[in-house]
């Protein structure tokens, strides 16, 4: 079946943020007296506040987790969120995929503020149909609702006609608990054995080689 549309992660894939959201996250939790190697935060990111706290913290109440979001949230937006760059070919992908004919759906963990941020910096306000960010769904990737929340607003079209481009396995495995297959680019940091044991279909550096490679990649389907 034809691919119709393409769900798109952003951070770590369409933008180089992951790094910084890393020590956003590292200083949210020293300001508690927890403390985690980056490489222990990293391993995590690509999930929202409600699954990545509990995972490194499973004792922490929800007091606590909303405390420690808020705190990474504030702490992003106020010091790193500036800093956020597209990752070359970017914007053209997009453009791309829009050209084509293919509907273009941002599906992302970040808050929706962010998401709005990210989609005036990567000029794509022109070639979006619809997004989904943290604050559409009760739970955020691995949980599936984030892509299931986007493919009800790009109804009627099935999880077939559909393909996520992602950076992480829990991009990856919210996807498959949805039916639909994921493109996994490394721009994330995450190393291919995990990329392909949650299932990814196909691996590329970044946008900007998925893009060189277009014609010939599950994208042209």
């Amino acid at each position: 079946m034809a691919i119709r549309a393409v769900l798109f992660d952003i951070d770590g894939t369409l933008v180089d943020s992951n790094d910084l959201h890393v020590i956003a996250w590292q200083e949210a939790f020293a300001s508690i007296g927890e403390r985690f190697e980056r490489s222990v935060i990293h391993d995590q990111i690509g999930k929202g506040t409600d699954m990545l706290v509990p995972t490194l913290l499973p004792d922490a109440d929800q007091a606590t987790q909303d405390a420690l979001g808020e705190a990474h949230g504030s702490n992003f937006k106020e010091r790193f969120l500036a800093q956020v760059k597209p990752f070359p070919g970017a914007h053209d992908l997009l453009a791309r995929v829009h050209a084509d004919g293919k509907k273009v759906v941002l599906a992302s963990s970040a808050s929706a503020e962010e998401l709005e941020h990210y989609t005036g910096l990567l000029d794509a306000r022109d070639l979006v149909d619809a997004t989904t960010s943290a604050d559409d769904v009760e739970n955020t990737k691995p949980a599936p609702d984030i892509f299931a929340t986007a493919l009800k607003k790009i109804a009627p079209l099935t999880a077939e006609e559909v393909i996520v481009v992602g950076d992480t396995p829990y991009d990856v495995e919210a996807a498959g608990k949805c039916g639909i297959a994921t493109i996994a680019l490394r721009s994330g940091g995450f190393p291919d054995s995990a990329l392909r044991e949650a299932g990814a279909v196909a691996l590329y550096d970044d946008v900007a080689a998925l893009l060189r490679d277009y014609q010939d990649s599950p994208l042209a389907e």
